[in-house]
Formats: structure tokens, sequence, C-alpha cells
């Protein structure tokens, strides 16, 4: 007979004798055995070392006496074993499986208990019973727990123990086999005619396969078909949708025991009907999947019970008997007797067999419950990437921290207690205590707003406002500051009005993107936006201003004169401000995003110390007064652009937007539209009179301190703030020193735009609004022949319109009149003795004394309301800030093509039409005024508003570099002579390189799926354009390095080739501009009109911050690609069509953006200049079933050649 063993090198081994037939346990170096004399508990197969971790009977073998396995030699690349443990002494294993998430060895025995092992030591990590009666025949591992199947039922397990549910299918049902289709959709087969599909989410079945051919024992899955062996030994292949036959593979004449697929080959092992009944049948029988019928078979030196593909080098095949042999071979080749070796089981036969993810190690079960780990490798790893594995954690009492009792919120549980039946001393006497439970928090008002009562229930979607199980505790009573009275209040018990009159609309509150695998690209926008005009997307850094941005671009005469400004400073607020509203006009209704004019803008010292930049944590909980702070930017905003436009070429230097006036030497378009100038005087009691002039652009409202209830009109409180009187200490240079004075502000010219900063930061100024919009109502419903009194109030479902006597329609309803005070137009007029006259001017007014009256009078103007800007308080998000917006008739006629005037609602991306009204109406309890906008009538009149394009042709010429070390002998590029410059239509080779400033923000849910916060904030870092046509196509003129300020976290220098150091002006070799220099060279390009030529363009320019119209670009991306498909690299398709091997290890923007000039001729040809469609949709067909082959990967030189030489591509370029 052939001795059969395990390897030289291994330290002990079970052998066969022929001379004495007995078994001999061969002694290892250094091991002690047992003396004669005793009387072993063990079997004596058993090797006792195996036995880790499990509890032997006192009264048998000692520890000490047990032989102690050596530490075992692995040779590289040959599998040996490394380490063997006892999962249940004497109870067989049925099924092993290697965790697919973390560094496990799964194990279930016939009795229905399983147990881990962590990491190639084999250490027990959990230990617990799956089911009383029945054998495990198949684990499966998931993200968060473990699937275990049984005869009838399958249980999902944590991998502690914990059950997480338990799922009892029907006693007739006989289960041997599972499969993990996705994530969440589970495929359940056995002896029976069917296979289950249950959904792992609802744990419910949702489908029911009907199988031809009963008794499904194993499945496996690729990306085109499902694989279900039978009992009856045919391979079945269904179709990966409707699960219909496709193909049927008829095995073995007895019986299939193992199949495993791999690529385009399937293997099978099984029984054959004998004389004397069914035999293992030596003969392994192999299909290929692409033609669908059997290769030669692969005769085997050992009975097949178990086998895999391991494909790391080659598709090797293992092919495993339940004896313990195992043997090595190539599924199409001849295979060799050198290659099996042995492996000894305890008991007599093999019971399972499996293959970890890395195809490192190799999981042996046998039948006396002993497992047995074959690696290629001393430290092996089950995984590729496996994540962290939790342990329990030892016991902290003898490290705690102290405590401070003084900490109202100090969890006392952290103090360890011993149990005890005593009386402590904190127990009060029930004398001396009562139970006062807590109280139970008010339920949330939107629950409440949105539930539908069925009988005595009711229904409501969870608002998801508070952490799932988790009430906060409030210890201490809210301050009664501002924020305070007008946050929405959680309940409506204590309230007097219905609780729905306090709850924000949808379209008002805060709107957040929602990103999924595809970033923005699936994102609807158009849900949000049915209009042309473009939202601003609120996810960047100090987006707060994206309101006060829509209503500075909805000024005619602002957005005019902004583009036509252009300088030469780096960080120009002015610039990028008119680089934003190009966009603005450009789109059609796609969001655009302001991060350029916001990074500029954090660029400036003075922003900084106004407090106006945010840190992320306080822009995301809303820590910041939102109210306060856009009223601050507002003002500051103004005067810095004011100075970026002062004719002077000195810059005024920045006065502080502290205080409402600026001095000027230099006038600007800014300060034409929006100043006015200001006589300030100063008496002291002395009588000494002091007297001086400023301008300001813009006015703060001052509220009366009068107590008594008085009304006041809208114009009263703002001729009150704009002609402003005081008394203050101030200095006198007649008395010289501090005295009593009384200031006074007299106005001398009327500004174009009047801006108002409403200033209700607390709430007494709330209060005040709240009573003048109430009495403004009482007056309104008196004059059009209501009645109103203490005792009666106007619901708002009323709907009841108010008529005069004679039947003339005045209103349209009082839904209208509710919380109204500001006034559509105001009437100002400067009086001869130097005073301000300030009246409400309503339609009565104007029928009452004619239009033009106004403007044939001296010194009157009427100003009309253009925009409101509201703070919304909402205790749910944190607030936000909205626009109302009267867009005129110059923006409908460029975007829509007619003349008409409309108010509409700007919430970021947000934008929806509303009734002028809205924009009036104020509820304080959440809908708060924090600017206004009034726009003299006719102003647009008074203004040239061409737009003439500042950008000239000299952006494109040779410039200097910022890099200190860059010399010629290191430029990448030849700039444009001027007999080349771009015309119409001319081709341009565009790709873009970035680094990222802030890293993504993402969770995990429970169920374990990744939701995305926040994106990463990319900055663009490298940006090259190629010609795209005459002599030098394919030569780049601009390859510029972007210099940046701010702080990179990660270069990517895989993907973009940007190197640390390389955008520093230092030490960088690389031609270093700024971006405001290269972003100029792209509008001109873009304003002449070339198409870009690219791969992914959309997401270059998006980061650029470049609209572009959609006819200018040409992106490879989608030229190439099929619908409901999957995006081609770069790579990929330069390797397929140009037989290019590029991106080899980083990118180079240079090779992308020539690469994709070369794609789209290669397109131009194959599609005969887009006249052939049906002809190309050939050649993508080809393309995909190519990729799909290849798996989307660029073979090795060596492994595969260029598909241009094989005959399938030269048949499709013939098309």
């Amino acid at each position: 007979m052939v001795c059969f063993s395990l390897q030289s090198g291994d330290s002990q081994g079970l052998r066969k004798l022929e001379d004495t037939g007995q078994d001999v346990l061969s002694k290892p170096t250094g091991a002690v055995l047992p003396k004669a004399g005793a009387d072993p508990v063990l079997d004596a197969h058993l090797n006792p070392s195996l036995l880790q971790n499990v509890e032997l009977d006192p009264e048998g073998v000692a520890l000490e006496a047990l032989p102690v396995q050596e530490s075992v030699h692995i040779m590289e690349g040959v599998y040996s074993e490394l380490h063997s443990v006892v999962a249940e002494v004497g109870v067989p294993v049925t099924v092993s499986h290697f965790d697919l998430h973390e560094e496990m060895l799964w194990v279930g025995s016939h009795g229905g208990h399983a147990t881990s092992f962590f990491g190639p030591a084999l250490e027990r990590y959990s230990s617990f019973q799956v089911n009383g009666s029945d054998d495990i025949r198949q684990i499966q591992s998931l993200e968060s727990g473990v699937l275990f199947l049984t005869k009838n039922n399958l249980k999902y397990m944590a991998r502690g123990g914990l059950i997480i549910f338990d799922y009892l299918l029907d006693e007739s049902e006989d289960m041997h086999s599972l499969l993990l289709t996705d994530s969440s959709t589970l495929l359940v087969g056995g002896l029976q005619n069917h296979i289950l599909e249950i959904d792992l989410t609802t744990v419910q079945e949702t489908q029911k396969y009907a199988v031809e051919i009963p008794g499904v024992t194993i499945m496996r899955q690729t990306n085109r078909f499902f694989f279900c062996g039978h009992t009856s030994g045919k391979v079945s292949l269904r179709d990966l949708r409707s699960f219909k036959v496709e193909h049927e593979f008829d095995a073995f004449s007895g019986s299939l025991s193992d199949f495993d697929v791999h690529g385009n080959l399937l293997a099978a092992c099984g029984f054959s009907s004998r004389l004397t009944g069914l035999a293992c049948d030596r003969f392994l029988k192999v299909y290929d999947l692409r033609m669908m019928r059997a290769i030669t078979p692969l005769q085997v030196h050992v009975d097949p019970a178990f086998l895999r593909f391991i494909p790391t080098y080659t598709s090797r095949l293992a092919i495993i008997s339940q004896s313990g042999q195992c043997q090595f071979c190539e599924p199409t080749g001849l295979a060799n007797p050198a290659d099996i070796f042995h492996v000894n089981p305890v008991g007599p036969l093999l019971m399972t067999f499996d293959v970890s993810a890395s195809k490192q190690a190799l999981a042996f079960g046998d039948s006396e419950g002993c497992v047995h780990l074959w690696t290629d490798s001393p430290e092996p790893s089950f995984n590729p990437y496996s994540r962290e594995t939790e342990f329990a954690l030892p016991c902290l009492v003898d490290s705690l921290p102290p405590l401070d009792w003084s900490q109202d919120l100090l969890p006392l549980s952290l103090i360890p207690v011993p149990l005890t039946t005593d009386a402590l001393l904190s127990d009060w006497p029930a004398a001396n205590s009562a139970p006062a439970p807590r109280r139970a928090p008010p339920v949330d008002a939107e629950i409440l707003r949105t539930m539908k009562t069925v009988g005595f229930i009711g229904y409501a979607p969870n608002p998801r406002t508070r952490l799932r199980n988790q009430i906060p505790y409030r210890l201490k009573e809210l301050d009664n500051e501002f924020d305070s009275f007008s946050q929405v209040t959680e309940s409506p018990i204590g309230r007097e009005e219905e609780p729905h009159l306090h709850m924000v609309s949808k379209k008002y509150r805060k709107v957040t993107i929602k990103y999924s695998k595809l970033g923005l690209e699936d994102f609807d926008f158009k849900h949000y936006n049915k209009t042309l005009f473009a939202g601003l997307e609120p996810h960047i850094p100090n987006a707060y201003c994206n309101c006060m941005i829509q209503v500075l671009y909805f000024l005619e005469p602002v957005r005019c004169l902004i583009q036509n400004h252009l300088c030469q400073k780096e960080f120009c607020l002015a610039c990028e401000l008119g680089f934003l509203f190009h966009m603005l006009d450009l789109s059609r209704g796609d969001p655009c995003q302001g991060s350029n004019f916001l990074r500029a803008f954090r660029t400036i010292p003075e922003a900084s110390a106004l407090g106006l930049i945010l840190a992320d944590s306080d822009e995301a909980s809303g820590k910041g007064n939102l109210a306060r702070l856009i009223q601050r930017w507002n003002r500051f905003i103004l005067t810095q652009l004011h100075q970026d436009m002062q004719e002077l070429e000195v810059p005024q230097a920045y006065r502080g937007a502290g205080g409402s006036s600026f001095c000027s030497s230099g006038d600007s378009v800014i300060g034409q539209l929006f100043s006015c100038e200001m006589e300030n005087c100063s008496l002291c009691r002395c009588g000494s009179e002091t007297v001086r002039t400023s301008s300001t652009l813009l006015f703060t409202l001052s509220y009366p301190e009068d107590k008594t209830g008085k009304n006041y009109d809208f114009a009263q409180v703002l001729k009150r703030s704009i002609c402003l009187e005081q008394n203050t200490q101030a200095w006198c240079d007649t008395c010289e020193k501090y005295q009593p004075t009384i200031q006074t502000r007299n106005i001398r010219h009327l500004p174009d735009i009047l801006v108002i900063n409403c200033e209700v930061n607390s709430s007494k100024e709330a209060d005040f609004w709240r009573f003048q919009a109430e009495a403004a109502f009482k007056m309104a419903v008196k004059k059009y022949g209501g009645d109103i009194s203490k005792n009666k109030e106007f619901a708002l479902a009323d709907r009841k319109e108010l008529r005069s006597p004679e039947g003339l329609l005045l209103c349209p309803s009082i839904e209208e009149l509710k919380n109204v005070w500001l006034p559509f137009s105001i009437r100002m007029k400067m009086t001869k003795n130097k005073g301000l006259d300030v009246c409400n001017w309503t339609h009565g007014d104007e029928v009452q004394w004619g239009p033009a009256r106004a403007d044939e009078e001296r010194g009157v103007c009427v100003y009309d309301l253009m925009a409101t800007v509201v703070h919304i308080l909402d205790s749910r998000t944190g607030g936000s800030l909205v626009a109302h917006i009267k867009v005129g008739e110059t923006y409908h006629q460029r975007k829509e093509g007619v003349t008409h005037q409309q108010w509409y609602l700007f919430n970021d991306f947000l934008i929806e039409p509303i009734d002028k009204h809205e924009a009036v109406q104020f509820d304080m309890n959440w809908k708060v005024p924090a600017i206004l906008y009034y726009v003299k009538r006719n102003l647009n009149s008074r203004y040239n508003l061409n737009i003439k394009n500042p950008i000239e042709a000299s952006v494109l010429l040779a410039e200097a570099s910022l890099a200190r070390k860059q010399r010629k002998t290191h430029t990448t590029f030849i700039p444009l002579m001027l007999r080349e410059m771009p015309q119409v239509g001319d081709l341009v080779g565009l790709d873009a390189e970035f680094v990222t400033l802030n890293e993504e923000e993402a969770e995990l849910r429970s169920d374990g799926t990744k939701s995305t916060i926040k994106p990463s904030q990319m900055s663009v870092a490298r940006i090259t354009c190629v010609r795209g046509q005459g002599p030098n196509e394919g030569v780049p003129f601009i390859d510029d390095y972007i210099s940046t300020q701010e702080q990179v976290v990660d270069y990517l220098t895989q993907y973009s080739g940007i190197k640390p150091g390389d955008l520093d002006a230092k030490i960088s070799s690389k031609h270093l501009t700024t971006l405001k220099s290269t972003y100029l060279k792209l509008r001109f390009l873009i304003d002449i009109g070339v198409k870009f030529v690219g791969h992914g363009l959309q997401k270059d320019f998006r980061v650029i911050n470049l609209m572009v119209p959609k006819d200018q670009v040409l992106d490879t991306v989608y030229l190439f690609h099929m619908p409901r498909k999957r995006m081609i690299s770069l790579r990929f398709l330069a390797w397929y069509f140009l037989d290019l091997k590029i991106q080899g290890e980083t990118h180079d923007s240079i090779e992308d953006a020539r690469t994709a000039l070369q794609l789209y001729r290669k397109y131009l040809e194959l599609s005969k200049n887009g006249t052939e469609p049906e002809s190309f949709h050939k050649v993508l067909k080809a393309l995909y079933e190519k990729g799909r082959k290849m798996d989307w990967k660029v073979p090795e030189p060596e492994s595969q050649t260029s598909p241009k030489n094989a005959a399938v591509f030269s048949s499709v370029l013939a098309l």
C-alpha cells in the first residue's frame, strides 16, 4: 500500500503501516507522550494539540502531558497546513465559510452549532447554537451579520450571536443552498420543485420560481446566468431577471457532487450509475460557456467530492476527495499525479471545503469536528480588504476618570455599584418622598400636522427630527432672548392659534442635495426649478449669501455694470461676481455654483474680521444668527464692490463696514446706484454746531421707543431711520471736553436703489412688526367695509372676498391682508428746507394723482419694492435665508421670449413663482424680514445696459510664470500666435486635474448603506488645452498649474499627476498661474465659440466653475455610450479604438486631451460624421461586449494584444 502522510516539514502525522496494520502516532521533536500505563480519554487518532480552547475532563489527560505542536514552516506559493483546531469534539463539521468582510472563518456542525475563528491563528471568536435539532447546511456572511440555513429555517445573526431575524420556512421544505444575488435579495433552494426569493430588508418572500428539475442543492452566479446544480446530475443556466432556463448541461448520470464557474468555464464532479450502484466519477466535466458545449473531460487521480477554481496566476482547479486527497490541475490540461497532497483528517472523512476570497487560505472540516487551515504564506489574509473586527472591551473599573459632581449631565451610571440588598444612603424614606415621573415631551407639531386619523389611531410619517429612541432632557428653561420668541414650537400645547399656522411651508424649508453613487448626475434639479432661471447650489462653504447674489443679479444695471468690469487684481469680488453673473445668463434652468466667488470672498481679510466667514460646523448646525450675518454681508459687499470699481488709480482704503457711511474721493457705478449724500449735524448744549457730509450705501431701520401701542406707517419709520436724531456724548472743540450733543442726519440726494437693513434682532423688534401688521390688517378691513371686533377673528381658510358697496372687487382675499405692513411702493420728496417727506404709495394714489405726476414734479421719487430677503426660522434645520424677487421684463425676454414681470421665491436651487402679496407677508413666528430693496421707477432707462465683453484675445498670449524656478526648458506648451487665434467652431482638446481641499463627509446607516452628507470640495490644479486642427494639431497652447492659497488635504497624485510642491510658487518648476488668469483664457474660448473635446467635461467645467453651452461640448464619455449602460473610461477606449496604453502610473492632462481628440476623430470615422447611427450602434455593442469579457480592464502587454489586430475588430471597422 501507499503510505499517505503530511509533507516532510510537518511536525507530526498519522501514518498507516502495512506491516503491522496498526496506527502509530509519530512523536514530534520535544513532545512528551503519556505514560504507558495511562488510561487515555482522547481518541488515539486525535491530535491533542488541536484541542484549542476546548475544555477537557479534569479527570482525564493532564494538559501538561499533551504534545505541543511546533511552529510550521510554510513555503511561499505552496499550500501547507498552518493550523488545526477542534470546533466540537466528535460532532461532524457540515459547512465552512470564510467571512467576506472580516478576518474570520465560520463553521457549522451537524448539531446546529456555529463557531467562528479569528485570523490565521484560528483563535475562537464566538460560538453559539443556531438550531437545536437540524444541521447547518450553508453559511453566508453579510455586512452586519451572518446568514445560517438549516433544513427549514433561515436565521440572520450578528457575529456575536444576537439574533437579527429568524425566518421559518414551511415544515415540508428541505433546503440545501442559498445564493445572495445582491445586498438585499436572497435565493433559497432545496429538494422541492421551487426556489424562494426573500427580501432581507422586509424579511418577506417576494417571489417563488418553479423549477422543472427538483433538487437544487448548489447555486452559483455570474454576470450572465444563475447556475443551479441538481441531484439528478444536471446543471441548468437561468436568466438573471426572469429565472427561465436558458441552457442545460447533463453532466452525470447519477448525481452531482459539486461544481464551480470561473470566466467562461464550468467544471463539475459527481457520480455515475454503474451496475453495482453509484460510483464516484474520476472524470471532471468541463464546459465552455461561450459555445455552450462540453470540452474534453479532465481525468484526475483522486475521487472528486469538492472542487473550486483558485484563479491566482492561472485558472487552477482544486479537487478534493473525502478521504483527504487534494489535487491541483488546469481545467483544460492534463492532471499530474505529482500535484497531489494529503490533508490528514482526524475523522475518516472530509465533510466540507472552502476557499478564502484572497485565495491564500483553504479550509477543511472533517467528520470528527476538526477544522484544518492550509495556506500558501506564513501570514495569510482571508480578504483583500478586511475591516477591523470588534472585540469585547476589557473591564475599565480600575481606570475610570474622576467624576465632576457639578456637571448637571453627569451620567451617574458610570459609577460601579456592587449588588446589595441593604438600603442605600441615597434611599429616602417613603414618608419623605413621592414619585414624580418626568412629563412626556410634547408631540412634534409636524406629526400632528400630517397625521391622518383612522378610528382612534393616528398615522403620520416620521419627520426624523430626533435620534431613534432618544429624547433629550430639558434641565433648564431656555433664555428669553432672540430666537426663543421666533423658533417653531415643537407642539401646539400652550398656543392660542392652530399649530399649522406656525409651520414652515415646504417651499421655504432648507433644501439639500441628496448625493448618490453618481454624485449630482442623477439628482433631479428640475423638480425644484421648473423655470429657466438658474438657482445656486448650497453645499459650498459660506453659501448662505446665495439669496443676496440673486438679488444683485436681478438688478439690471448692477448685472450689466458688474459684467463690464475687469481688473488685474487676483481676488476681486467684482470680477468674480461678473463671472458668476455670466454663468447665470447662460444657464437655462440648470443650477450654478459660486465656488470661485466664495473662494475670493474667503481671502479678503475684512470679511474674516467682520465675522462673515463661517466655519463648516457652525454653518451646518445653524449656530450663527443668519439674519444679522446677511445684513452685515449686504453692507460689506456693497462697500467692497464700490471700492473695487472706483475709477481712481489708487483704491481707497477700506473704512470698515461697521458704520453706515464711507468717504469717497472718487465715485463708482456702485456709488451712483446706491449711495446718497448725507449731512450730519452735531449740536452741543453750548450752542456750537459741527456739520460734515458723508455718503452711505444703505440705511438701517430705527424703531420708535413708544410703548403706548401707537400705529406707525412703514414710511414714518423709514423717514425716522433716514433723518435720524439722537442724543449722545460727543467731543466739543469749543468746550474741549465730551458734552451731551444732539446729532441729526439729513439727506441731500436720493439714491437710485434704496437698500434697507431691517435689524429685527430681538423679540422687541419682532413684536413691533407683528403689532403694526395687525393694526394695518384691521385698518384695511375697515377701509373696505369689513367689521372687526376684539372677539371676532377671520379664519385664513374662509377665502372671503372683500368688496365695496358698489360691488367692485377691491382686495382678492383676507389672506393677502394678513401679516402685511410693508408697502409695495413708497414716495419720497425733498423739501425746500432740506427736509424729507416719505409716504406709502398705493395703487389708489396712483389713480388719484396720475402715474406721471411724480416724474413731473421736481425732487419727487417713487420707489417700487424689488426684493425682500427673509430669515426662515426652522428648529429642525437651523434656519435658512430666502429671497422674494420681482424679476423684470428684460430677464423674461432673454430667457422666455415674453415681456412681463413676476415675483419669484429663490431658495438656493429651488425657484418658484409666487403671488406678489407673499413677498410682503411676514409671519414673525417663522418668517422674519432681513433686507429690503426698493428701486426707483424707470431705473433702467437712466443707465447704459449694453454689456461689452472686457476679455480680449491677449489673454491667450504668452505670460510669465509665478514659479521662481520655472525655466524655458520646463515649458510643456507653445502659446498661440496671432495667426492661430481660434475661430467659431474650432476644436480644442481640454482636460483638467484636481486636488482635494476638504474630504467627503458621509455616514453609515443602520442597514450598512453609505449616505453622502457633504461631497468632497475639489479645486482645479492643472488645466490643459491642445490645438484641435491645423499643422500643430495636438500641441498644447495652455498648460497651466493653478496656484492655491488654501490647504490641500489630498493631491490625488495617482489620478492627477500633481505632486506636493507643484502648486507652490517658491519651489515649483511648473508654469504656475492664478486661477483668474486661466479662467479668463477659458472664458475667451467660450465666448469666441470654440468646441471643447474631452472626456468627462461635465465634472471639469463644474469644478472650474464654468457654464459652457451644450452645443460647444463634445464629450467622448457620451459619444461612446449606450443608454442605460455604464460609462467607459478613457483608458479603455484608447486601448480598444486607438491601440494606446495611457494613464499607466499617473494621469497626464496633455495625454488625456490628445487622446480625447483622437477618439473624436475615430467617432467621426466610424459614424460617417454621424450619418450612419445604425452601424455605429453595432460598434458600440461590440465595445460593450469586449468590455464585459475584459472586466473593463486594459490587459498587460504580455497577456493580450490590442483588439485592432483581431478579426472581430477589423470586421467592426468594415462597417
